[in-house]
């Protein structure tokens, strides 16, 4: 399964409030509609004073041709999508963020661990926007994140479903690839990885801190954004594909 994740920026001069209003009344019932989305989620940030970004939009898409198609591809924060309904929501883009400061990532999903069945409504998550240390090629990223840290990632204490998104495109992500780790509770996702406002943290429960001590053999923490919020799923036609 493929997917598109926007880091959303609202743009200069508008309020937090105003911009999920829009977000959530006008953006996003076009966007959980353009051709070839066939699931379709927002990500709210817990706590918007101190989130890195202002949200999450992830669409899914079956062929990485549709996605192209809808939303671009690797290499520009823009886009300049002829289906209809991508080319709508693309237009109203502009009324409510700042294109040039919203990062993307364009991967392939791969889910470790679900003990929900993929229903992740309502869930808390953490995105992790991967980004390797120097010295390190992406090659060499990737075995050790495969390898090494997420199968200690996937059982850290708390985690209900553990997965991971491989850039399609590695020379021209903006990361070398997202970790998502979901919640039950707020509670127990701060325990295991912290809160907003630092990008670090020092996790007490046995798994989580072995996890974070790993994550300085292959990431640069301080140059890795992440982001702590609250999944509302707006369409999901995924129905018997693996993995879901």
């Amino acid at each position: 399964m493929y997917k598109h994740v926007a880091l959303l920026v609202r743009k200069d001069g508008m309020e937090y409030d105003a911009f999920r209003e829009h977000w959530e009344e006008i953006h996003s019932p076009l966007a959980k509609d353009i051709e070839g989305v066939v699931r379709y989620q927002t990500v709210y940030p817990t706590d918007p004073d101190t989130a890195e970004f202002d949200g999450l939009a992830e669409l899914y898409f079956e062929s990485l041709d549709d996605l192209h198609e809808a939303l671009g591809s690797e290499g520009d924060r823009d886009y300049d999508p002829t289906r209809e309904i991508a080319a709508e929501a693309r237009e109203d883009v502009n009324n409510f963020l700042d294109i040039d400061r919203r990062p993307r990532f364009i991967g392939e999903e791969k889910v470790w661990k679900d003990e929900i069945d993929g229903d992740t409504d309502e869930l808390y998550k953490h995105s992790a926007f991967l980004v390797r240390k120097d010295g390190m090629n992406h090659d060499e990223f990737r075995e050790h994140w495969e390898e090494t840290h997420s199968p200690l990632a996937k059982d850290i204490e708390g985690v209900v479903r553990y997965q991971t998104v491989y850039p399609t495109d590695p020379d021209n992500a903006e990361f070398d690839g997202v970790a998502e780790l979901y919640f039950e509770s707020l509670d127990d996702l701060h325990q295991a990885l912290g809160s907003e406002g630092s990008r670090d943290y020092d996790p007490t429960r046995e798994v989580a801190a072995e996890a974070r001590r790993d994550v300085d053999n292959f990431l640069d923490i301080d140059r890795r954004p992440r982001f702590i919020g609250e999944e509302k799923v707006w369409k999901d036609e995924i129905d018997d594909v693996e993995g879901y």
